[in-house]
């Protein structure tokens, strides 16, 4: 496991909830009156942000509902880490055009990830044909084309497109946001959400078979995507790199980072036997993760481990 945090490979961060779409699937609620975060904050975020980033994932709900907002961002991007970080954008790309997408490159996008290529999206009639047009007058490879990778191919500025299946995100979403209220979550105890990308497993560093990497929801600091029922800290008033290094011994968190959620509790007696049971009876890990820190880390705050508070 890692000691030093101030060099992470990958940072999701999702700084806007606010979205125009209202996908039934969305782990977080974005929608036209989704969360929003001041400028403010969100260049406070970018200063608590690790000294070195090899990627920096940016997305929403919309990113282009608040373009404004991101072009500040990535102003301050540029200024911290000049082209030492690898600044990506997952969109919908409803909201893109040929201006947009040009001062999005001028300001150091080099990945484009539409995420919305699938029946459930609302704007998907010729979507994909608008958005194939607009990146070849560029000349801009695309990953489902020839079935390259472009991902992490330095110095190539490139774009591919997916979105929700059953095998990916309905065949494996959290029981979070609308999805929770609209009972679009997989009920699957066998799926552990928690050991694949995305999820917490090397969070903290020490695997090889994922990627590390951290999310930042709006400013809640998050071992994954889908989030814990309590952030690990506040990026807005804390750097990330202080946040991974108070938890990394803890042994609920080193559960989470080898992917092993049904551990967290050992060191309390609790056997993965026994949280398997309250798995099943959930129908979903995430839930279950959700009921073990309600019940077991909500009341700790000692100087060793950063307070978590009730939500």
């Amino acid at each position: 496991m890692m000691q030093d945090f101030n060099h992470i490979p990958s940072v999701y961060w999702v700084f806007t909830q606010l979205c125009n779409d209202t996908c039934s699937h969305c782990y977080n609620l974005s929608g036209p009156r989704g969360e929003r975060m001041s400028l403010e904050d969100c260049l406070k975020i970018v200063q608590h942000l690790p000294n070195k980033i090899d990627r920096l994932i940016l997305s929403g709900g919309e990113p282009l509902a608040e373009k404004h907002l991101l072009y500040e961002i990535l102003k301050a991007i540029q200024e911290k880490y000049s082209d030492t970080t690898r600044v990506m954008l997952q969109t919908n790309g409803d909201l893109l055009t040929d201006k947009i997408l040009d001062k999005l490159l001028s300001l150091g996008v080099c990945r484009f990830d539409i995420a919305s290529i699938d029946r459930y999206h609302t704007h998907k009639n010729n979507h994909l044909s608008k958005l194939r047009s607009i990146f070849q007058k560029r000349n801009i490879p695309c990953d489902n084309d020839d079935n390259t990778s472009y991902f992490l191919q330095e110095d190539v500025i490139s774009w591919g497109y997916w979105g929700a299946t059953e095998d990916l995100w309905l065949g494996g979403n959290w029981a979070r946001g609308r999805a929770l209220e609209t009972n679009t979550w997989t009920q699957n105890t066998a799926h552990n959400f928690c050991a694949i990308h995305s999820g917490a497993r090397n969070f903290l560093g020490g695997h090889d078979d994922v990627t590390q990497e951290i999310s930042i929801q709006l400013w809640k600091i998050n071992p994954c995507c889908p989030g814990t029922k309590y952030p690990l800290g506040d990026a807005r008033t804390q750097k990330v790199s202080e946040i991974l290094s108070k938890v990394s011994s803890h042994p609920v968190f080193m559960a989470l980072n080898a992917g092993e959620p049904l551990k967290m509790g050992e060191h309390l007696g609790l056997s993965p036997i026994e949280a398997e049971k309250q798995t099943e009876k959930l129908k979903n890990i995430c839930l279950y993760c959700d009921q073990f820190f309600t019940t077991y880390l909500s009341e700790w705050n000692t100087d060793s481990f950063i307070p978590l508070p009730v939500i």
